[in-house]
């Protein structure tokens, strides 16, 4: 039986894992799988090498404090892949944990492929250089992304988006609202701080504090809180304190029907917001590092927008309010002007028809196009 070695470090890779799985053994039934994954590739059957949460760290102010146990684990990692013998290794996101992998194995005879392009077109892009020496494939989530790394020498497969299959626009308002008893005069905010502790953890309390401020304006508000399975517990423990009292939902369909019933979002930049904007869901964008992060990045980064939205659109779609812009008082003000500002918010829905045309494979399902290219690896070179 031929293996399929697969590495998630977060949230989002483990969702991108867990659907590649049931595309390739849907292709392929004899397939195997092992490597690193969360709770959703659990789902497929997958057995993780350790608990992948211990990886769901970013930034350098972050990822020191870790740096032993993340070298023990790159250890490991590697070892079990030689030993095991894969007939080829896919790095799924979180490029400072895949990325050293694919390093370290490359050499040794494995094909590698990246599963979602690294983001050096926004900040450090010599990193390519480096990076066509430890992959021998990307594929590729967004469509301006193939150009920039074939021109690195690296092939390049478009898959297309998998927030395109999520299901995020197929929630049931009314049976949320239900369930909850909110009222109809009551206005649902989501509220997404990340996957990641280190994110929770500026993100949260300062996204609280807005909603609190916004309830003084419109007492009518209902935050919800989805909860991400690595930060859970640190979520819990933040929201128990807000006023007004926050929904906090666990279930996936749950989760989506909150986007349906949601009126804006307070929302962290990355997929999150991708997946709020195909609900259809004005929001405001809004993230803070560590200042040491933050002053190393602002030297770094190439690009006008930190939301994809906006960067697809090549125009400032959702407010986004970063760093020392990143205030309880400027969130507020924004997620007021979207609860209050009909045009605002439609303006809003409008950019986001335009995005999402752009963000579909050639054809079939994103899963489906990745699982393709997965499979062409594995065929003799």
């Amino acid at each position: 039986m031929t293996l399929i070695y697969l590495i998630a470090g977060e949230a989002s890779g483990d969702l991108l894992g867990a659907r590649l799985i049931a595309a390739l053994r849907a292709a392929r039934p004899d397939l195997t799988f092992a490597g690193v994954g969360g709770d959703r590739m659990a789902e497929q059957g997958f057995s993780s090498l350790f608990p992948m949460r211990e990886l769901a760290v970013m930034g350098l102010a972050e990822v020191l404090p870790n740096i032993r146990r993340l070298s023990r684990r790159l250890d490991e990692t590697t070892a079990d892949i030689l030993a095991r013998r894969p007939g080829v290794v896919v790095t799924i996101d979180s490029p400072g944990f895949g990325l050293r992998i694919a390093a370290r194995v490359r050499p040794r005879g494995f094909r590698v492929l990246h599963y979602v392009a690294p983001q050096v077109w926004a900040w450090r892009p010599g990193r390519v250089k480096r990076i066509a020496k430890e992959v021998d494939r990307i594929l590729a989530l967004l469509p301006f992304e193939a150009p920039f790394f074939e021109k690195a020498g690296i092939p390049v497969d478009f898959v297309g988006h998998s927030i395109l299959e999520s299901g995020a626009d197929q929630g049931d308002a009314a049976r949320f609202r239900a369930k909850h008893n909110i009222a109809p005069d009551e206005r649902v905010v989501l509220v997404m701080p990340g996957s990641r502790r280190s994110e929770v953890g500026r993100l949260l309390p300062t996204f609280g504090a807005a909603l609190k401020l916004a309830a003084q304006q419109m007492p009518k508000l209902r935050p919800v809180v989805p909860l991400a399975g690595p930060v859970e517990e640190a979520v819990r423990a933040t929201a128990a304190h807000w006023h007004p009292a926050p929904i906090l939902v666990q279930d996936v369909q749950e989760k989506y029907d909150a986007f349906a019933a949601a009126a804006a979002g307070l929302i962290k930049s990355g997929t999150s917001s991708l997946e709020v904007a195909l609900a259809g869901v004005p929001m405001v964008v809004g993230y803070r590092v560590n200042p040491l992060t933050a002053i190393i990045a602002r030297r770094l980064v190439k690009v006008p927008h930190i939301s994809i939205v906006n960067l697809l659109a090549e125009r400032r779609i959702i407010p986004e309010l970063v760093q020392e812009d990143c205030t309880p008082e400027k969130l507020s003000a924004e997620l007021v002007r979207l609860l209050t500002d009909p045009a605002a918010a439609a303006a809003q829905r409008e950019g986001f028809a335009t995005v999402f045309h752009m963000l579909r494979p050639a054809e079939g399902l994103p899963s489906a196009a990745a699982a393709a290219a997965v499979l062409r690896a594995l065929e003799p070179a």
